[in-house]
């Protein structure tokens, strides 16, 4: 893998929907200068890096994951300059910037795409994938047909609207399907280089890809993209060395293989990442089981040759906000785990102060389900909980209706508030080598049934046990040394008992251990 710039070894990321952190326009959606003006906020959680999602032109039809041109950023947001200051400003507290590059596909308002429509070759005629007859579909994907002079139908990603890039075939078959080193696939490339160049002059420190896993068609086991993002880091290493690269992929052996730094472990598929907070039994409502997730979560680990560079956040923009299924103590024990294990943690903006799924939201810009995840920040009491001056009828989406929905404000002056709790999680884990994103981690007891979390991380001769007890019960884990400090506690302290530690009901410590017993 390669070289990690050094501020991400250290990095808590806080991740900003901009249409809903902070509107200073009052139009009723989020914008940069509204980002400006909250980076204190962020900084005084204890974070170091944001992660934007999508900024740039579009119809937003995906809520910005429908780029209509990645060079600008979207007039509702601001302008380049804005985003520049952004930087800058960001740099002076000594916070990082990722933006979140969507590399798969454009939205079909994309001039890239309205060129290649053209029955007429030209430049863009193979920027995406489109079959030589248009009664043909490419196999495993839908596409858009009958939209164009053009014989043929284009593939799509995930929406209609998402025409998807031509990275090339692993294995072409047919005549339409190009290698990956063909003119199209290789113009893709270059042209995906060419922004990733812009927004790294301009100040940015890197990229969240987004679906990075999905670029060359034909790939089931990823060899090709694997290969595809290697040249990709070639170029980076060659004239951005420092820039970070964070994959949305899901399988960290790959990810990491093709030059990325970090891995996203995803809500879907084999993680059971979702046993722990989103299910009907979540193992940190007191009441499941992070067994599986466990076995699961060591498989990845071992693949990455224990370099346990796998980023678990709190939640996204694409999942129920945490507080739809964990509430009070049990929100504090659930970030003790996700604030102490390996690779860089990502807090989704709110998350912090425990904002709440808002329920039977209609879908505002393709958010669908997720809609209720994606409301405007609260920041206090004041009109639209302070993030919009605009009538409540035009903000973006409809706010939390609560009385007692939770503020940033009350919490920052609440010692005892899930704010205040993880601005403590995140200072101590600053401090402690083990604890950040290359330290190793061995796990203890694997929260099955009647047993608690508990796993050993190390780093540069610092070895910290940390122990998870969300259930109403005590638990028993083995101790795995002399414990010389409680580095972090909540709830009753554990009790040594015989080998074993005691884990009081609802109780998360970090402990900093001394020689093996």
């Amino acid at each position: 893998m390669p070289r990690m710039p050094q501020w991400l070894e250290t990095a808590v990321f806080y991740e900003i929907y901009p249409q809903s952190f902070q509107d200073t326009d009052g139009d009723g959606v989020g914008d940069l200068q509204g980002i400006i003006r909250r980076l204190d906020y962020v900084k005084d959680l204890g974070c170091t890096a944001l992660w934007l999602n999508p900024c740039f032109a579009s119809p937003f039809l995906d809520a910005g994951y429908d780029v209509s041109d990645y060079l600008q950023i979207a007039p509702r947001y601001g302008t380049n300059g804005d985003a520049k200051r952004l930087f800058e400003e960001a740099h002076r507290r000594g916070l990082r910037v990722l933006l979140d590059l969507v590399p798969g596909h454009t939205s079909w308002e994309h001039p890239w795409f309205k060129a290649s429509m053209q029955a007429e070759k030209n430049e863009y005629t193979d920027r995406y994938i489109w079959t030589d007859c248009i009664w043909e579909e490419p196999a495993g994907c839908a596409s858009l047909r009958g939209i164009s002079p053009r014989d043929g139908s284009c593939a799509v990603n995930f929406f209609t609207h998402q025409p998807a890039l031509n990275y090339g075939f692993l294995h072409p078959e047919k005549p339409w399907q190009q290698p990956m080193d063909g003119p199209g696939p290789l113009a893709t490339r270059e042209a995906m280089r060419d922004v990733m160049r812009f927004w790294l002059d301009l100040g940015c420190d890197g990229f969240r890809v987004d679906m990075a896993g999905s670029l060359v068609k034909g790939d089931p086991e990823g060899k090709g993209t694997v290969a595809l993002w290697r040249d990709f880091r070639a170029f980076l290493d060659r004239e951005y060395p420092d820039a970070a690269l964070v994959s949305e992929w899901g399988e960290p052996d790959k990810s990491l293989q093709g030059g990325f730094h970090m891995d996203f472990l995803l809500p879907w598929g084999p993680t059971h990442y979702n046993d722990l907070f989103r299910c009907a039994s979540p193992f940190f409502a007191g009441k499941g089981d992070a067994s599986v997730f466990v076995e699961k979560y060591w498989a990845s680990y071992e693949k990455t040759e224990k370099k346990g560079l796998i980023c678990i956040p709190s939640g996204n923009h694409d999942m129920d906000r945490l507080a739809r299924f964990i509430q009070g103590d049990s929100l504090k024990i659930a970030f003790a785990f996700l604030l102490s294990m390996p690779g860089a943690p990502f807090i989704y903006y709110g998350d912090e102060i425990g904002m709440r799924y808002v329920e039977g939201l209609v879908s505002v810009e393709g958010g669908y389900g997720r809609t209720g995840s994606r409301s405007p920040m609260q920041w206090d009491e004041s009109e639209n909980a302070g993030f919009s001056s605009a009538p409540k009828e035009k903000l973006y989406i409809p706010q939390d209706p609560s009385p007692d929905r939770p503020t940033a404000a009350a919490q920052c002056g609440d010692p005892a508030s899930l704010r205040s709790e993880i601005r403590r999680q995140i200072a101590v884990r600053k401090t402690h080598p083990a604890l950040q994103s290359r330290g190793e981690i061995r796990f203890v007891s694997d929260g099955a049934p009647g047993t608690p979390l508990s796993y050993e991380r190390t780093a540069e001769g610092e070895r910290v046990l940390v122990a998870l007890n969300p259930a109403d019960e005590a638990r028993f884990c083995p101790l795995t040394g002399n414990v010389r400090k409680t580095l972090y506690q909540l709830g009753e302290a554990p009790a040594a008992e015989g080998g074993r530690l005691r884990l009081a009901p609802r109780s998360a410590a970090w402990l900093l251990l001394g020689e093996s017993q």
